[in-house]
């Protein structure tokens, strides 16, 4: 049941996605364009995800424990690093080039566009050696 509600919870987030039209990475990049043909409905997008998010976690936390779990997993690091900052503005920098965030071009991939593949295997490969940085496998490669 636990993989279930996974799959319809993506299913919920692909279908909303693709419906505001943040799959289309020319809507986001208009939304970065404030000189040119700017766009502002992924504000609208955005603030309908915050309004639906504060009272999603209204509800949630309103209970003693998950459905699916006996406590919630709650972030207990709460410092602005380096590693944060960085990861920040890789993530800007890269949503603002391309128009993809990682989260909308999980759904995208459906369109098989190809800019949506290359945008999502160069994303996963980045992923991947940033992990092997970080747990110490390049380096002791290169020793």
């Amino acid at each position: 049941m636990k993989n279930i509600s996974y799959i319809i919870i993506g299913m919920i987030f692909g279908l909303g996605i693709s419906i505001s039209g943040m799959i289309n990475p020319a809507k986001v990049l208009n939304f970065f364009d404030i000189a040119g043909f700017w766009d502002p409905s992924l504000m609208f997008v955005m603030g309908g995800a915050l309004i639906t998010t504060m009272i999603g976690y209204r509800i949630v936390f309103g209970r003693h424990h998950p459905i699916f779990a006996t406590k919630f997993s709650i972030p207990t690091r709460n410092e602005i690093d380096t590693q944060l900052i960085g990861g920040a503005a890789v993530f800007g920098i890269g949503w603002g080039i391309a128009g993809f965030c990682p989260g909308a071009s999980i759904p995208a991939i459906g369109s098989f566009k190809s800019e949506v593949l290359i945008f999502t295997v160069a994303m996963t490969a980045g992923i991947l050696v940033a992990r092997a940085f970080k747990n110490g496998v390049l380096s002791k490669a290169k020793a």
